[in-house]
């Protein structure tokens, strides 16, 4: 089967104070994610599955309808947070759903090939759909799977922490991914993550990081469904109102197990989106210059 890609498209966005999926950034009324769905469409990509809520269900499929959806194979899955296993509930109290594993597996009835996943919000450039689409097309399967990492300091904002999970590698294989809450760039250029104390930590400028641009065989759904039971068994006794679960919470245990690798695959592209309201007129300056250069059509899906 033809992968399929599949789009995280749930969050509101609380730092950025609104749906930031559906904010237009182009006076073509163009979102950011029409740019990922460009480039996926230009290396490969004819299948795609948004991972949205009912929330914004009518809005979403209007916009996706005019666009993209002329050209892709579309559905569309939702994540609430009552979609839970057999035995647990879901906690009271607690507002948000778990996090981005459980996102990718409200699409386990439509995944029936290998798959990339993106986010909705970030800009990831050409290069890493090409990569990823030819790994998916060559190499993905069971034990076999990748990501596409960016350089940590092309993925900070200037108006305010980011959260990014540390990519280890070693001889292009990834070895762990570890979670940094609020990475900033000092005055002086360096990279540094602050704890609750108050202590900081640098960090490598040129440390790869995951922006959930990930590869994975159709097995990897499976991995998904049993870790999301081990992870909730730990998140109702450790923080049920806001822990979450995340893409890469298996990825790491498969690594340490042995049971599948995850090729490093690197992107020279420089990767932008818009975590707070106030990086927004940048990125809007962003698009606006890719189209006069013409790296884009002035209308993407004509």
């Amino acid at each position: 089967m033809e992968p399929i890609l599949v789009i995280m498209a749930a969050g509101m966005g609380s730092r950025y104070g609104g749906n930031k999926q559906l904010d237009q950034i182009t006076a073509e009324g163009d979102i950011i994610m029409d740019f990922s769905l460009y480039d996926a469409y230009r290396a490969g990509f004819k299948r795609v599955c948004f991972i949205i809520k009912h929330d914004f269900e009518d809005i979403f499929k209007e916009h996706i309808e005019k666009g993209a959806g002329k050209k892709y194979e579309v559905h569309y899955a939702f994540q609430e947070g009552t979609d839970l296993p057999e035995g647990y509930t879901f906690p009271e109290g607690r507002t948000k759903p778990w996090g981005t594993g459980q996102a990718v597996l409200a699409a386990r009835d439509i995944i029936d090939a290998p798959f990339a996943v993106i986010n909705a919000d970030d800009y990831y450039g050409k290069e890493g759909f090409k990569k990823i689409y030819e790994f998916l097309t060559t190499k993905a399967d069971a034990s076999h799977n990748c990501m596409v990492g960016f350089e940590v300091e092309k993925t900070l904002s200037e108006n305010g922490t980011v959260s990014r999970g540390i990519c280890k590698q070693k001889d292009g294989f990834l070895t762990d991914v570890v979670e940094h809450l609020k990475l900033a760039k000092e005055a002086d250029g360096t990279v540094t993550d602050t704890y609750d104390d108050g202590s900081k930590e640098v960090i490598p400028a040129d440390s790869p990081v995951s922006m959930n641009l990930w590869g994975f065989g159709r097995e990897y759904m499976d991995v998904l469904k049993k870790g999301f039971e081990k992870a909730l068994d730990r998140i109702m006794v450790e923080n049920p109102m806001k822990g979450e679960y995340y893409i890469q919470t298996p990825v790491n245990d498969q690594i340490a197990d042995g049971s599948a690798t995850f090729e490093v695959l690197t992107s020279s592209d420089k990767w932008f989106g818009v975590t707070y309201k106030e990086d927004k007129p940048d990125v809007v300056a962003k698009f606006a210059a890719l189209k006069d250069e013409g790296a884009y059509p002035r209308n993407l899906w004509d």
